[in-house]
């Protein structure tokens, strides 16, 4: 089972999380979540171990929450700590 935190939870414990973006480089750059930093979904599904190691905890989201679901959802298969940020930028525009 994938764990996931609400934006509510983030907020409120935001210090110190490895948070990824995984939206487009467009995107990311009009805004986002403070502290995220930016990996395309591309090429984190790739290329995870380039980017992730397997001692840390990484929180990630999307635009909606859905791309970032199936992604920790692949992630965790592969033995990296996961966490989904549920609905994404949107809902972290929609609490800010």
């Amino acid at each position: 089972m994938i764990s996931s935190i609400s934006i509510e939870e983030l907020i409120s414990s935001h210090s110190n999380k490895k948070i990824i973006d995984v939206r487009s480089l467009e995107k990311y750059n009009d805004n986002h979540i403070n502290g995220a930093i930016h990996i395309p979904y591309e090429k984190l599904i790739l290329y995870p171990k380039k980017y992730l190691n397997y001692l840390d905890t990484y929180y990630i989201y999307c635009q909606k929450g859905t791309k970032s679901i199936s992604l920790c959802m692949y992630l965790q298969k592969q033995g990296f700590k996961v966490v989904n940020i549920k609905g994404g930028y949107e809902e972290w525009i929609l609490k800010n």
